[in-house]
């Protein structure tokens, strides 16, 4: 069964939503739209605090394991990915970050013009419809809501940023402003009390539009050629094999690991893996799968002399009451994420721009049920979590085919931590985290550090302690870089495939840099560009 459209757009995460939303909105496009899990209508998806009972979750989350890395304990990490309409933003935290308009201006100065930061933000404000309303900043009427939730917040959120103070950190209450240096409250991508995904924001207005055919439960397997043209996508749908036919542009948007993925499978890529896999070399690409960058975090947690929001969420009652709340007026805990504050720093006063982002959660969860996520179970008494996360890690990880079927997971080397740079940038977080319990504020708030707790003092056991605990934030990006260079890279600053015609990458997946912070509202903001891109908009 063969179908033929004008683009085809592979992947229905935050990128692909919002690429065919753009491609047929003028009504003039056909276009297809193919997601391998299945619609996001579901409660537990569209309640914030819901992505707890995700997380594990294989029906919405494709549940990856890394490889065990290496330079981090020889531990496997744990990637979810969303497997649903919207992707990741789907299943994520919901924290809505661009990164430092210096990002942007290191993607230009790499050989991408285009793609600089006078460039990108009237993008970012033409996607974003802000609480705060239209500004120089902000959006005021796009299709993606994001809440500035302050007076939501819990009561500790306030103790860390008068703590940020006093360790020397002014109070910022918006990241996606001037300056992102600062502690304070994140903006999260919700509205009206639910979770705004991409496919809330872009797809569900766009359902009904005659030329959007949107596809689920349609596992696409490979790319299909007609010489160095792009031709169509095969895929299985409901288990049924089916072709779909581009008479335009095949863009593939499956995110930094589906992408690559799906070029491998298809024969583009490093020509002597392939031919190890027994795959058809279409175009000898060296960087698909190369340059895999992922943030890594590591948590502090500490007991509390104040309540926390385990207090809240803990006993079965409490539970109840914010539920009750959050049913009869879209309000309270469960209208959250539970990142309700952090910040960005510098950890070195001759730095001209932060290195290092903070995480401040008011609650805490120590033991969890195997494929379990405990995020509606904290611990029985007071307690928060703080965590650090380096904004611009120099390690680069991998990713590589196992063999050619189309259903098997893919090899993930992160190589976390691999650096000696990024092993010195998380070690003066931690120590800047360890000044923050030092001020007055947290002194009369913290009880105890339990982990890694007193006993961990030195550079090494430190250093142990990263080694051993910490993990991905799930921003993985890179696979597919954006530059200049067919050696070094997948794709042009058009998003084309060099080797290829008619077919692009627009994802995260073509970061030639990972943007300093979340990544959910950069990947949106890819695939509002490559709209512009596509159909002659720039």
């Amino acid at each position: 069964m063969t179908d033929t459209f004008d683009y085809i757009v592979v992947g229905a995460g935050s990128a692909g939503c919002a690429l065919a939303a753009r491609l047929s909105e003028s009504g003039r496009h056909r276009v297809l739209l193919l997601e391998a899990g299945g619609d996001d209508r579901q409660f537990w998806i569209q309640v914030p605090i819901g992505y707890g009972k995700s997380f594990y979750d294989p029906s919405v989350n494709w549940m990856y394991m890394s490889e065990p890395v290496p330079t981090a304990g020889n531990r496997q990490t744990y990637w979810p990915r969303g497997k649903v309409l919207g992707g990741s933003s789907s299943i994520n935290a919901m924290v809505y970050i661009r990164g430092q308009a210096e990002d942007y201006g290191d993607w230009e100065a790499a050989g991408n013009p285009g793609w600089g930061w006078d460039d990108v933000l009237p993008v970012y404000k033409r996607m974003e419809c802000h609480q705060w309303g239209e500004s120089a900043w902000h959006g005021g009427s796009g299709p993606l809501k994001v809440t500035a939730p302050e007076a939501e917040l819990h009561p500790l959120c306030a103790d860390f940023l008068t703590a940020g103070t006093e360790a020397g950190v002014p109070v910022n209450p918006d990241f996606n402003g001037a300056s992102q240096e600062g502690v304070g409250p994140y903006h999260i991508t919700t509205g009206n009390g639910f979770r705004m995904s991409a496919a809330r924001a872009y797809l569900w207005p766009a359902r009904n539009r005659a030329n959007l055919k949107i596809e689920t439960h349609a596992d696409a397997e490979r790319l299909l050629f007609d010489g160095s043209r792009v031709t169509g996508v095969s895929y299985r749908c409901h288990g049924v094999q089916r072709t779909a036919t581009a008479e335009a542009e095949v863009i593939v948007a499956a995110g930094a690991v589906g992408s690559p993925a799906l070029l491998l499978r298809s024969g583009v890529g490093p020509a002597s893996e392939l031919a190890e896999l027994g795959i058809r070399v279409q175009t000898d690409r060296p960087a698909v799968g190369r340059n895999l960058m992922d943030h890594y975090i590591v948590d502090q947690m500490y007991r509390s002399r104040r309540p926390s929001l385990n207090n809240t969420l803990a006993p079965w009652w409490g539970r109840a009451l914010a539920g009750m709340q959050y049913l009869l007026a879209r309000r309270g805990p469960v209208s959250l994420s539970l990142n309700q504050a952090g910040g960005f720093i510098r950890t070195r006063p001759e730095l001209t721009r932060p290195n290092m982002q903070l995480y401040f959660s008011p609650l805490s969860y120590t033991k969890a049920p195997p494929g379990k996520r405990p995020l509606m179970h904290p611990d029985p008494y007071a307690a928060f979590l703080t965590s650090i996360s380096q904004c611009r890690p120099t390690s680069r990880g991998w990713l590589k085919l196992r063999s050619a079927d189309p259903h098997e997971a893919p090899e993930i080397q992160p190589n976390y931590l691999s650096t000696e740079f990024d092993l010195q940038e998380n070690l003066e977080g931690f120590k800047f985290i360890r000044k923050l319990a030092e001020t007055p504020t947290m002194r009369e708030v913290i009880e105890e550090e339990v982990s890694p707790g007193p006993d961990v003092r030195s550079d090494d056991e430190m250093l142990d302690y990263f080694r051993n605990t910490g993990g991905s934030v799930f921003h993985p990006s890179g696979t597919c870089r954006m530059g200049p260079d067919p050696a070094m890279d997948v794709v042009r600053p058009d998003l084309r495939v060099y080797g290829l015609e008619n077919l692009r990458v627009a994802d995260a997946s073509i970061f030639p840099t990972i943007p300093s912070g979340n990544t959910n509202a950069p990947s949106i903001m890819v695939g509002e560009k490559a709209s512009d891109i596509i159909l002659g908009n720039r």
